[in-house]
């Protein structure tokens, strides 16, 4: 369990990255995004892991982000 400023929800997180709810548990799956439960029992993710996430979008190249999504999908199937 984390604080109510540690979490995030997965809607909120996806709108945070602008991804679908569908690619927010794919990154969960895959470790990417941290799940937690803040003190209403209510699950989602860190936003620690929201802003990690983030970060390594702004910077990573598109053949970086080409590589993950693959690998990512393989490794979720």
């Amino acid at each position: 369990m984390v604080e109510d400023d540690a979490w995030s929800s997965q809607p909120e997180a996806a709108r945070s990255l602008g991804i679908t709810l569908i690619r927010v548990g794919m990154l969960i799956a895959n470790r990417r995004l941290i799940p937690a439960e803040n003190p209403a029992g209510q699950a989602g993710v860190t936003t620690a892991s929201v802003q990690a996430e983030e970060t390594w979008r702004a910077n990573a190249t598109k053949r970086a982000k080409l590589a993950r999504l693959l690998k990512d999908t393989i490794n979720w199937c």
